[in-house]
């Protein structure tokens, strides 16, 4: 009996623990971070993790983080300034040149240079990285006014490949987000007639998975939302190769697709359940 009592009291101090870390007015938004490794991962959620305040969970393969944050205490800018002047490009800031400089050469992440830009070579006040930086978000605004949406959708397909309906759900709503931002009258011609037309059912396809955080209705919207982000992904000629990848027995058996930056099949259908049933049926590049 007084082990039983022992462990209760261990599982209710535990539970109180997990409860107690849970961020008060939490807000969650995903963010493209440039970095390579272990080192760079431990570096960029140091920088942004502060206690009560934020936690930052980077993933290196997809170079994108999810970001949790009170909303009452701190801001997205905020924790990705922290980040930038670590030494690491992301969404909001670019690095100071001499902070990057002396990253591990392991860390020192490919295109730096040309991503930070002719004035990022001096240590910046805030004011002034939040200037440049909005002018180079410009310039890759025009260069491919989709790659944020499609970064938010690879975040969105890790998330149901893990079968986590939580940050498929917060995924989804950074997506619709990068969505409505998109200037579509700055997209090629070609792109932007494929973007109209696909407009409204990527809208409706994410409000429903951001909605719910069951991840069966997630997975039967994700089916169509990939099918519609293939069809533009396709035509704007991706910055690295994508490949689309098929599973016979998704969706009750009439197949379902979905697009990777890994070749390695990944199913977010049916996740660790049968994690490599499918295959990679087109490589979509430049």
């Amino acid at each position: 009996m007084t082990l039983i009592k022992s462990t209760v009291i261990w599982l209710v101090a535990l539970a109180t623990m997990v409860c107690s870390a849970q961020l008060k007015n939490q807000k969650t938004l995903s963010a493209k971070i440039h970095g390579n490794c272990e080192k760079c991962e431990s570096t960029i959620e140091n920088a942004g993790d502060i206690k009560d305040q934020s936690d930052v969970d980077w993933n290196k393969e997809t170079k994108m983080a999810m970001i949790s944050f009170d909303s009452l205490k701190t801001s997205i800018d905020e924790i990705l300034k922290r980040i930038a002047l670590a030494g690491y490009n992301n969404d909001i800031f670019l690095a100071p040149t001499d902070t990057y400089s002396r990253l591990p050469g392991c860390c020192q992440y490919k295109g730096a240079v040309k991503a930070r830009g002719k004035s990022a070579g001096f240590n910046m006040d805030s004011e002034t990285l939040d200037h440049v930086y909005s002018n180079q978000k410009m310039v890759r605004q025009e260069t491919h006014l989709l790659s944020t949406v499609f970064d938010n959708y690879f975040v969105l397909k890790d998330a149901l490949v893990n079968s986590d309906g939580i940050t498929a759900s917060a995924s989804a709503k950074s997506l619709l987000r990068t969505i409505k931002d998109v200037q579509m009258e700055k997209l090629p011609t070609d792109v932007h007639m494929v973007w109209m037309k696909v407009l409204k059912p990527l809208e409706q396809d994410i409000g429903h998975i951001a909605a719910t955080e069951n991840i069966n209705r997630q997975r039967v919207h994700f089916a169509s939302l990939s099918r519609n982000i293939y069809e533009v992904l396709k035509i704007s000629k991706p910055e690295v190769p994508v490949y689309y990848q098929y599973c016979p027995m998704a969706s009750d058996g009439k197949g379902a697709n979905w697009l990777s930056k890994e070749e390695i099949v990944k199913n977010p259908y049916y996740g660790s359940v049968m994690l490599s049933c499918g295959q990679t049926v087109e490589t979509i590049k430049q």
